[in-house]
């Protein structure tokens, strides 16, 4: 979900926003702006299949240690707002392996129940163009710590006009989650991202239906 010291690469504008939370060569304070049609997280609409505008501050040091926040609207549940606090430590290995880990804290101000918030950690491991990555439950109101898991790889692709092609592949599995697998595809230049996601999650709705969204994002020195 957020993008900017860290580009979440994995489903929440997806392939654009998710869990492999990277780590620019960027130090010091930045902030993000992106709007989209249809804002997606892990495979499910998370506006109902509206427009969304989200915004996020972040914090990075030469060490690999980074955290921020980032707000967006959404419409799920009794909720319109989600808000998410992170934190973690990425670094390189080598000119061509990284890894990333953190903790990150789903929260829902505007919730009337007051029981929508969970958190989870999350780690990464990055090959060349190659992510694999896995976000694991640890808080949850009526469920313990672990009681879901979500995994994914990812896979970006440089063209030669400079934009960058990208392959999503997720699975959400356990008693909290939506026990689904989600997959995508999207196409990123000069700050726009066009995508394609589809889960196999069916509700009885459309939620199982392919989805296309576009997205604009900025990021911003401060």
């Amino acid at each position: 979900m957020k993008k900017a010291i860290t580009t979440i690469a994995l489903t929440s504008f997806l392939a654009t926003f998710a869990i492999s939370f990277q780590v620019s060569a960027t130090e010091g304070l930045s902030a993000n702006l992106a709007a989209t049609n249809n804002y997606l997280w892990r495979g499910l609409e998370q506006t109902g299949g509206a427009a969304a505008v989200s915004g996020g501050i972040d914090y990075a040091s030469d060490s690999g240690f980074y955290v921020g926040t980032w707000i967006s609207n959404a419409s799920w549940g009794d909720m319109k707002t989600e808000l998410d606090l992170y934190g973690g430590f990425g670094a390189d290995i080598n000119d061509s392996m990284s890894y990333d880990v953190g903790f990150i804290y789903y929260a829902y101000p505007d919730s009337i129940s007051g029981d929508a918030d969970f958190s989870e950690v999350y780690g990464s491991f990055t090959f060349s163009g190659l992510t694999l990555g896995a976000a694991v439950l640890t808080s949850a109101e009526g469920s313990d710590a672990g009681d879901s898991v979500y995994v994914n790889a990812d896979y970006s692709l440089p063209l030669d006009n400079e934009a960058e092609i990208n392959f999503h592949l997720g699975n959400y599995s356990g008693d909290f989650s939506t026990d689904s697998t989600d997959f995508g595809v999207s196409i990123g230049k000069d700050n726009f991202t066009f995508g394609v996601s589809k889960t196999d999650y069916d509700d009885g709705g459309s939620s199982d239906d392919l989805k296309f969204y576009v997205s604009y994002s900025v990021d911003i020195s401060l």
